[in-house]
C-alpha cells in the first residue's frame, strides 16, 4: 500500500491518480468534495475544528481497511497527517484541550487496532510531495473552491503558510515506513508530463529498492 502525504493544494489526488494508473490499482481519496462539514469548518473553525477532524479520521480508517484488501492501493492522504493538522488547529485557538485529549486517545486506539483490522501495520511506501507556499496558493486558487479561498477569509494565508511550514519537520520525524520526498516546485507532475515520467521512475526504484525483487512497469500494460 502506498500512501501520499502534503500539504493541501501539493498534488496529492493528482498523484494518486498517476501512481494507481501506473500500477493499475485503486486509488482512495479524501473525501471533500462530498464533506457536508468542511464548508462548515471553514466558516467557523472554532465551531467545527473538533468534528471536522473526526469525520476525516473515521473516513481515513475506513479507507485503509479496503485499500489494505489488495496489493498496490493508492491512498491519497496519510492517517499519519491528522495530528499535524489537528494540532495545528489547537494551537491556532480552534480546539479545547479537552478535544485535542479525546482526540489524540482516540487516534491512539485506533491506530492499535488497524493491524487487527487489516493485517498489516504500517504503508509499504510514503510520498511527501513538497511545495513552496506560491505553488500551495496557487494550486488553491486553481482549484477553485470557494471557502478554501483567502478572499474568502484572509486569515487563511497565516493558517496555509504555517501549515505548509510545519509539514518538513512533520516529513523529518516520520519514521512509520520507508519514504520519499517529491520535489513539487521541481518535477510539476500535474502539468509536465516529463516531471511525471521522473516522478513515476523514482517511486517505482523506491518499490524496487523495497521489495528486493524486479517491479513491473505497470500491471496496467
Amino acid at each position: 500500500m502506498i500512501v501520499l502525504a502534503g500539504t493541501i493544494g501539493a498534488g496529492k489526488s493528482s498523484l494518486t491518480e498517476i501512481i494507481s494508473n501506473h500500477l493499475g490499482s485503486k486509488a482512495f481519496y479524501e473525501s471533500v468534495d462530498d464533506n457536508e462539514v468542511l464548508p462548515k469548518f471553514y466558516a467557523d473553525p472554532e465551531k467545527y475544528a473538533f468534528l471536522l477532524q473526526i469525520y476525516f479520521l473515521n473516513k481515513r480508517f475506513a479507507s485503509i481497511k479496503q485499500a489494505m484488501q489488495e496489493d498496490d492501493n493508492v491512498l491519497d492522504r496519510s492517517i499519519y497527517e491528522d495530528s499535524l493538522l489537528f494540532h495545528l488547529n489547537a494551537d491556532l485557538g480552534r480546539a479545547s484541550d479537552v478535544e485535542v485529549r479525546v482526540y489524540d486517545n482516540l487516534l491512539q486506539n485506533m491506530m492499535e487496532e488497524l493491524p487487527l483490522a487489516a493485517n498489516k501495520k504500517h504503508p509499504d511506501l510514503l510520498v511527501h510531495i513538497k511545495v513552496s507556499f506560491a505553488t500551495m496558493l496557487d494550486r488553491i486558487q486553481k482549484r477553485g473552491r470557494e471557502f478554501e479561498q483567502i478572499e474568502y477569509d484572509p486569515t487563511l494565508y497565516d493558517y496555509y503558510q504555517e501549515l505548509n511550514k510545519r509539514y518538513d519537520k512533520w516529513f523529518e520525524d516520520y519514521h512509520e515506513s520507508p519514504k520519499i520526498q517529491v520535489d513539487g516546485d521541481i518535477d510539476n507532475f500535474v502539468e509536465d508530463p516529463a516531471a511525471r515520467q521522473r516522478v513515476i521512475r523514482m517511486i517505482d526504484n523506491k518499490l524496487l529498492d523495497i521489495r528486493g525483487q524486479e517491479f513491473p512497469q505497470s500491471k496496467a500494460q
